[in-house]
Formats: C-alpha cells, sequence, structure tokens
C-alpha cells in the first residue's frame, strides 16, 4: 500500500508555505496553529490526501481549536465534580448555535492567531469560516435564546449544561422558486460535525408504550413495549475570557444490533428485520414534524418524553455518582445540587418522568419524590397563543406512557382536591385550572397546566408578557401561589451579536469608551450617549455601519442576484413567518408605497427617502396562509425590481433561509427593523435585541420587549405605532359587531394585489383572511386593518428622519447605547440567583 501523501505536497492545490505536521494542541502562536491544522489534515484525515481545499481547511481548523476546547472541557469537568457545585440543567427542544468557529476562536480570544495560521497555509479565515453550515437543531427565537443562554453560562463561569435532541436534518432548509417557499431536509450532518464529541459511554434506555404491573407490597413497574437507547453527543460551549467550557448534551436515538432480525432479513422480510433502528431513526430525523396525522403526534411525544428521559436519567447519575464516597445522603439533597429548567412545555414530561425515576426505581414514597420533583424544576413559559400551549390527547399519552398518565392523574386529583378543600372559591374555575381536561369529545393532558401546578417557579420572559400572564393566563394560579411568578426579561450574547459579527462597529465602541469591558459589562455602552452628538464620532459610525450595508450587499446579490443600492434605507423583517408577526401589515405597506411612487412625477420621486425592504424567515411547512404571504413578497419583489421607473427608489428583497449565520450578514447592515407584531401576542422576540444593540432603529408596537426596548433607549429613538395590548380585545369585539371602518389606504392596497399587478397567482384566500367581522380565518384577528393607518404614519415619520443625517446617526447611537439591560448576562445572573440559586464556579 502506498504511504499516504501531504496535503502540503500538491503545490496546486495544498497550501503555498509547508507547515509541519507537528501537533501543538495548546499553542496561540500561528506557526504553531499551522503546524496543528496540518497535523489533523495528515493524521486526522477526513478526505483523499491530495487536498487541501477550503472545506478541507475548515475541518482541520476546527478540530485544531477543539483540541484547546478539549483541555478546558475536561478541566471544567473535573472542577465541577471536585468542588460538587449546585448545577443547573437546561432542557430546550430547540438549539439554534449558528457557526462555531469564529465564535470560539473570539471566545478563547485567538482570532488574529488563527487568521495568521491559515494565511500560511495558504487560506483567509473569512472564506474557511464560510465552509461552516449552521447547525440545524432549532428554529426560531426559543432556540437561539437558548444558545444565547448557554454562552452567558459560561462566559459567567455557572456550573451548568444544556440538554437537546440532534436532529439529523433540522426543520427544513428554505427554498425560493416561482411556487414560493419549498422546502428541502438540511444536510448539516451529511459529512459530519467536527464539535461532537460521540460518548459511547453515556447510553441510557428509553422505554415506549408497554404496561404498568402492581407488585405485591403495591409499587409500581412499567415493563414491556419498545425501548430504544440514547446515545450522548457532547458540544463543547466556551465562555468568553474565562476557561470554563459547558456542555451541550445532545441525544440520539439508536437500536442495538440484537434488536436487529436476522433470521426475517435472511428471509428477505428486510423492513421487518430492522423495523426498531427505523423507529430510532425517526425520533431525531427532524425537528417538529408535522402532527396533523395520529402518526405525528406520537412522534411528537415520542421526541419529548426521549430528550426528558434521557437526560434526567444522566442528571441522576451525575447526582449520584458525586454523592459516592461521602458518606450518607439524602434524596432531599437532589434540590440543593440540581436545577431543572424547561425551555417551554415540550419537556414538561420530564415531571412525571423524575416522579416515576424516583419512586418507582429509588424507591420513594409519593410525597418524598413530590417534594424533590417541586422543588428542583422551574419553567419558563414563551407564549400566550392558544396553539403553542400544548395539549396531549389523553388517549395518545395512555397508550405511549401508561406509568406517566398514572402519575399525572395522580397529581391532577391532588391539586383539585387542594383547591376544593383550601380555595372553595375556586371550585368553579377547576374545570379550566386542572390539569385533565375531561372533555368527552376531546380529552387532553394541558401541559401548561401541569408545568405551573409542578414547578417551584415559573417566569415570562419580558415584563408586558409576564405581567399578562399574572393578570390573564395564569391569573387563578398566581391567587394560590402568588410568590411563584417572575419576570426574566430575555437578552442575547454580545459576543456573537456585536463583537464578532460587527467588529467594525465594535472597534470603535471600543475605541471611544477607551475600553473592551463593554462586552460582558453591556451597561457600559451607556458611554456612548456623551458622544451621541460628537461629529467625528457620528462619522466613523456613519463608516461602519456603510462597511455592514456593502458586505449585506454583496452577500443579497450572490443568494437573490438582486442588486441593491447601500446608500437606500435597509429595512429589514426577519422572523418566522406568522400571522401575528404581520409579515403581511409589512408588504401591504410595500405594496402602497409602491402604487404611489407609480403615480408620483418624477420631481415628486427625487423627494422621496430611496428604500430596500428585505424579509427572510421560514413558515411551517403545513402554514399555508404563512407560505402565502412568502409567495407575495416574492411577488411583489419580482414587480417592483424588474420596474425601471421605480426601481432605484424601492427594492424588495425576500432573504433565503433564514437563520444564524444569515442573520448576522443582515442585522449589522440593517438600518429599520419591524418588530410589528399584534400587541399582546410576542412574548418578548430577541432580533428586536439585537437589531436594536447594532444601531438600528426599531418600527414596532408596544409589545414584547419592544415596550422595554423603547423605555431603555428613548422614545424619542423608536417609531412607534398602532393598537396597545389592552385595546385588542375591545377592537375585536368592535370588529365582531361591525362597527370597522378600513382605512382608504388599506383598501387601496388589497385592492392592488386583486387586481393583477404582481402576477396571476390567486390571493384571495389570503386576503379573505383581512375580510369579514368574525369567523375562522376571518374577521383579520390580528388587526392589520386597524393598525394600517398609524404604521404607514409610522413610515412617514421614518422617511423624514432618514433625510436629516445627522439626526438618524444620534438616533442610531442611541439605539446602542441604551441595549445594555438586553444582555443575556444579565438575564442569566437573574436566573441563577432569583430561580436556580447557583453561583459563580471559575475553573481556576
Amino acid at each position: 500500500m502506498a504511504p499516504a501523501a501531504n496535503p502540503n505536497s500538491d503545490a496546486a492545490s495544498g497550501p503555498p508555505v509547508k507547515a509541519t505536521a507537528v501537533p501543538h494542541p495548546l499553542s496561540s502562536d500561528p506557526a504553531d496553529l499551522a503546524s496543528n491544522i496540518n497535523y489533523h489534515a495528515r493524521f486526522n484525515p477526513h478526505f483523499s490526501p491530495s487536498k487541501f481545499d477550503p472545506e478541507q481547511a475548515f475541518f482541520s481548523t476546527a478540530e485544531s481549536v477543539r483540541d484547546r476546547l478539549l483541555q478546558q472541557w475536561n478541566d471544567t469537568y473535573f472542577h465541577y465534580h471536585a468542588t460538587d457545585p449546585k448545577q443547573t440543567y437546561y432542557l430546550s427542544m430547540e438549539y439554534l448555535q449558528g457557526r462555531a468557529l469564529t465564535n470560539a476562536i473570539g471566545n478563547l480570544g485567538i482570532q488574529d492567531s488563527y487568521g495568521e495560521a491559515l494565511k500560511k497555509l495558504g487560506h483567509d479565515l473569512e472564506v474557511i469560516v464560510e465552509q461552516e453550515k449552521d447547525a440545524a437543531l432549532g428554529n426560531g427565537g426559543l432556540g437561539r435564546l437558548a444558545s444565547c443562554f448557554l454562552d452567558s453560562m459560561a462566559t459567567l463561569s455557572l456550573p451548568a449544561w444544556g440538554y437537546g435532541l440532534r436532529y439529523k436534518y433540522g426543520l427544513f432548509k428554505q427554498l425560493i422558486t416561482r411556487d414560493g417557499q419549498e422546502e428541502v431536509a438540511e444536510d448539516w450532518l451529511e459529512k459530519f460535525s467536527p464539535w461532537e464529541i460521540v460518548r459511547h459511554d453515556v447510553v441510557f434506555p428509553v422505554r415506549f408504550f408497554g404496561h404498568v404491573e402492581v407488585n405485591t407490597d403495591g409499587s409500581r413497574k412499567w415493563v414491556g413495549g419498545e425501548v430504544l437507547q440514547a446515545l450522548a453527543y457532547d458540544v463543547p460551549i466556551p465562555g468568553y475570557n474565562t476557561k470554563n467550557t459547558n456542555s451541550l448534551r445532545l441525544w440520539e436515538a439508536k437500536a442495538t444490533a440484537k434488536d436487529f432480525n436476522l433470521f426475517q432479513f435472511n428471509d428477505g422480510q428486510y423492513e421487518s428485520a430492522g423495523q426498531l433502528q427505523s423507529r430510532a431513526e425517526q425520533i431525531c430525523a427532524v425537528l417538529y414534524p408535522g402532527d396533523a396525522t395520529e402518526s405525528g403526534k406520537l412522534l411528537r411525544l415520542k421526541q419529548q418524553f426521549f430528550l426528558c428521559s434521557a437526560s434526567l436519567q444522566d442528571i441522576i447519575l451525575r447526582f449520584k455518582d458525586r454523592r459516592g464516597g461521602k458518606g450518607p445522603w439524602q434524596w432531599s439533597e437532589f434540590p440543593s445540587k440540581v436545577a431543572v429548567q424547561l425551555n417551554d412545555t415540550h419537556p414538561t414530561l420530564a415531571i412525571p418522568e423524575l416522579m416515576r425515576l424516583l419512586m418507582d426505581e429509588e424507591g420513594l414514597g409519593w410525597d418524598e419524590a413530590w417534594a424533590v420533583v417541586t422543588r428542583t424544576i422551574a419553567y419558563t413559559n414563551h407564549t400566550v397563543l392558544p396553539e403553542a400551549l400544548e395539549k396531549w390527547s389523553q388517549a395518545v399519552m395512555w397508550k405511549l406512557l401508561p406509568r406517566h398518565m398514572e402519575i399525572i392523574v395522580e397529581i391532577d386529583r391532588r391539586f383539585v382536591e387542594m383547591v376544593s378543600s383550601k380555595r372553595t372559591d375556586l371550585e368553579n374555575k377547576l374545570p379550566s385550572i386542572r390539569i385533565l381536561d375531561s372533555n368527552p369529545q376531546k380529552p387532553v393532558v394541558r401541559m401548561a397546566n401541569l408545568c405551573v401546578v409542578s414547578a417551584h417557579t415559573v417566569n415570562g420572559v419580558a415584563q408586558l408578557h409576564s405581567d399578562i400572564l399574572k393578570a390573564e393566563l395564569f391569573s387563578d394560579y398566581v391567587s394560590i401561589w402568588p410568590t411563584k411568578f417572575q419576570n426574566k426579561t430575555n437578552g442575547i450574547t454580545p459576543r456573537r451579536w456585536l463583537r464578532f459579527c460587527s467588529p467594525e462597529l465594535s472597534n470603535i465602541i471600543t475605541k471611544w469608551l477607551k475600553t473592551d469591558k463593554w462586552v460582558t459589562n453591556l451597561d457600559l455602552l451607556v458611554g456612548l450617549r456623551q458622544f451621541a452628538d460628537n461629529a467625528g464620532f457620528q462619522d466613523a459610525w456613519e463608516a461602519a455601519k456603510m462597511a455592514n450595508k456593502r458586505r449585506l450587499a454583496q452577500y443579497i446579490l450572490q443568494v437573490t442576484g438582486v442588486t441593491i443600492d447601500p446608500n437606500s434605507l435597509f429595512d429589514i423583517q426577519v422572523k418566522r413567518i406568522h400571522e401575528y408577526k404581520r409579515q403581511l401589515l409589512n408588504i401591504l405597506g410595500v405594496i402602497y408605497r409602491y402604487k404611489k411612487l407609480k403615480e408620483m412625477s418624477p420631481e415628486e420621486r427625487k423627494k422621496t427617502t430611496p428604500r430596500t425592504v428585505m424579509i427572510g424567515g421560514k413558515a411551517f411547512a403545513t402554514y399555508t396562509n404563512a407560505k402565502r404571504i412568502v409567495k407575495l413578497v416574492t411577488d411583489v419583489g419580482d414587480v417592483v425590481n424588474s420596474d425601471p421607473e421605480v426601481n432605484d427608489l424601492l427594492k424588495v428583497v425576500f432573504v433565503p433561509n433564514y437563520n444564524v449565520s444569515v442573520a448576522e450578514m443582515l442585522i449589522p447592515g440593517s438600518e429599520l427593523s419591524q418588530h410589528i407584531s399584534t400587541a399582546g401576542m410576542e412574548a418578548s422576540g430577541t432580533s428586536n435585541m439585537k437589531f436594536a444593540l447594532n444601531g438600528c432603529l426599531i418600527i414596532g408596537t408596544l409589545d414584547g420587549a419592544n415596550v422595554e426596548i423603547r423605555e431603555e433607549i428613548g422614545e424619542e429613538n423608536f417609531f412607534l405605532f398602532g393598537a396597545t395590548a389592552d385595546e385588542v380585545p375591545r377592537l375585536r369585539k368592535e370588529r365582531e359587531n361591525g362597527l370597522f371602518k378600513p382605512d382608504f389606504r388599506f383598501e387601496e392596497a388589497k385592492q392592488y394585489i386583486r387586481s393583477g399587478a404582481f402576477g396571476t397567482y390567486d390571493y384571495n384566500l389570503l386576503l379573505d383572511s383581512l375580510e369579514g367581522n368574525t369567523g375562522y380565518g376571518r374577521g383579520d384577528y390580528f388587526l392589520v386593518g386597524h393598525d394600517f393607518p398609524s404604521y404607514m404614519e409610522a413610515q412617514e415619520r421614518v422617511d423624514e428622519a432618514y433625510k436629516d443625517r445627522r439626526r438618524w446617526l444620534k438616533m442610531s447611537i442611541m439605539s446602542t447605547a441604551g441595549s445594555g439591560k438586553f444582555s443575556s448576562d444579565r438575564t442569566i445572573a437573574q436566573y441563577a440567583k432569583e430561580i436556580w440559586n447557583i453561583g459563580e464556579c471559575r475553573v481556576p
């Protein structure tokens, strides 16, 4: 066999400067790092040895960075084990991590060293980082928040782990075609991820179906059914300027060799032979599989239970391991060492599963187990939308998880008994606040109610949202447990969302503040206010923003073929496509703007503010109206962008396949961002924080975190419009009673679509949702028509403000200067102190 070729020997494809293939896992010297990268290319190869293209260079570079992370990771693990602090375990169905390379070398402070090392190997760091695919482990704000939280936990040196599922295909990759959005599977794992470490020694059994056996002593045991294996993959989460490197543990479902029926296979029954392997693959195949069918519902519930069961078995084993050799201990100590946070209702099954593990596997009685569970588990609510407050069919639950349904029934019985004996004034409310809804037509388990009854703390994610939870959604529970409810306004990591994604702006901030400590103490940004009127600072600020706009313009040309003018106002709305987020309001406003431009004289047009409108986000595959909105945006863009009369004054771009990496391009280049949800419907929002932090001005309603952002940056720096949350119920009622009188501009925009100006697609079903006074899919439930006139007036204020460059720059600076509150470091510090009761555990 011929010896492997040196990756550097081929001058045509290998690096122009030779570097020895010698391991230097912990060095920061560029020459040593080049050798370490080359070592991975040569001795840990994943590709044929004749090439060292950007893709090969990325994988070798990532493995080189991982060397250092592994050392810090192990040091962190052993430090936590030796000091035995209380630890937080964060359970989430989603993590939207984004690319890890830039984040890792930035947090480790070795970005320049790796840049020089790659130059020695004939590559640019900027090109290499582009080779990394975003991990397809999440969809929207819920998953991105979880990832920001992990970053802050590590940066604050808090002992904490994340738990999730290792989805092979994610939600979907979005393609934009003539027909609108099309979905194909994500390919992030088609080769492999260089960041994850498979832990072959960390495997737990997870059971489904089966039945409950009652032993002679009255104890119960769940047996039979099918048992799959949960295999752990760990991803390192480095903190900024700290040695602490925490873990995100992702579970993959596997079946064992003994589950493969060799006899059936040899008999030609190939599918039957590997049935359990096939079922295992389904569990971690797709994020949020469609649940319109019975099998889809069952698969979603399987996913949720798989995450909860594997994670809790791991947590219990780690707790027992740390107790080993420390003398006698009691299960009552568990809550003083373990905090479990449920990120939304998806991991609710952790409650009955922890009860089952403590009672059936560890031998605790109900009262002792319940005391442990209720002191351990806390719940974050992320929505007031009824469809997002999960309800599971009791029949499906009994079928899949019979022991857990027994436990849920008992929790519900005891709650009902408590209310009936101690709160007779609430007895008439029991049908709505109990866990089991036994409506004969559709008996369900209300997961949010189970969380509220069982958790020691329930928190909302913005002040307005938390107030609505306490005053409306959970008001009866508040009267029972007034101290159980808290607010924890969301935050974002300043590292990824300013320091790394906008180096030009970051360098200016550091230069003028004369410190880079703002990266971990975002409140220091308030110091920028003293420079807001300084012409020199404004000029530097404008230059940085323009550099980001030019970079974004190049990206838009590359992915869409549309040329946009960096001198126009960059107006961006990127988020999940949903009717309550009102992308429809945005595009109707654009349509009205286009129609008016068409009607103007050339002289009138010269007075208008040129604008480039960018919209991006994924519509769930089965959400028909959301997909119609995507189609409308693309159709409007096709017409407007090819209209020579006005396309120097207005461009409309749908940005495909919105994800973290796309956001890192869009947000720094933004100047106006739209956060225009119907008031009272967005729990918080975090993209609004990212835009504000990057000096982008917001046009928005008083919804979610918009309320607090406006307070922090100043009302004069926020373009406000629309009904307030307390007005919405009355406005809907008035509409039902036929009292709504639509604005002429709203009617004009709808009529323009119906005229066929944007093609032959039938938009009547979409527009019908805005018509009538009431009824499913009609009656304009999200108040697009009501808010349209004030929205258009706010957009006129935007146009006027943008014409005054000095005024706009000051507003932009004030936006960044007021964003200190919205650091996830602040949020996590509050969780740690006020919910988890954990403290810093810094690796020496």
